[in-house]
């Protein structure tokens, strides 16, 4: 049996947070299944990583969207619902793929991880561009619908078709 991983990513105050500054309000919805994928990957003694947001004041992530999840800040952190705790990872980043100028790469490696079951926001972004980038260092990729979201059903539709068709993604709808 291929060794798991579970990747929490982006469920960030800046991004779940009512009036924050880049709200997914479709995020708060997958937020319990999400603690559910916890409460097992703990059960289980899978590794859960958290792949997080983590902007410098200066980013130029800022042109395209407004400032968000600026290190330090409390809009950075995890949603209190979904918080680390002791023995989580947490891998920061600054672009779209969590592979993307981060050790998660090596983490993955460490843990031995063959299969990653990936959930978090924005289905059509973060997502799609983590798993794009975990199918192509060869990982296996699982998502649950209901633990993934965007800002619209025609977004979190047509990102989960791509990952599931061209990743080759379990997707448990």
């Amino acid at each position: 049996m291929a060794k798991r991983a579970l990747l929490v990513i982006d469920m960030l105050n800046d991004f779940l947070l009512p009036g924050a500054p880049l709200e997914v309000p479709r995020g708060r919805e997958a937020i319990p299944c999400i603690e559910s994928e916890i409460h097992r990957a703990r059960l289980e003694e899978v590794p859960i990583i958290y792949v997080c947001d983590n902007h410098a004041p200066d980013d130029p992530e800022f042109a395209k969207w407004p400032p968000h999840c600026i290190r330090g800040t409390e809009g950075s952190e995890v949603v209190r619902e979904l918080a680390p705790r002791e023995g989580d990872i947490i891998v920061p980043k600054t672009r779209y793929s969590g592979f993307y100028g981060t050790d998660l790469e090596e983490v993955l490696n460490g843990l031995g991880v063959e299969k990653l079951t990936v959930t978090g926001i924005l289905t059509d972004i973060c997502i799609m561009f983590t798993s794009c980038d975990a199918f192509m260092r060869g990982y296996s990729i699982q998502i649950s619908e209901s633990c993934v979201a965007a800002l619209s059903d025609e977004d979190h539709n047509a990102a989960l078709n791509q990952i599931e068709r061209l990743m080759e993604a379990e997707v448990v709808r």
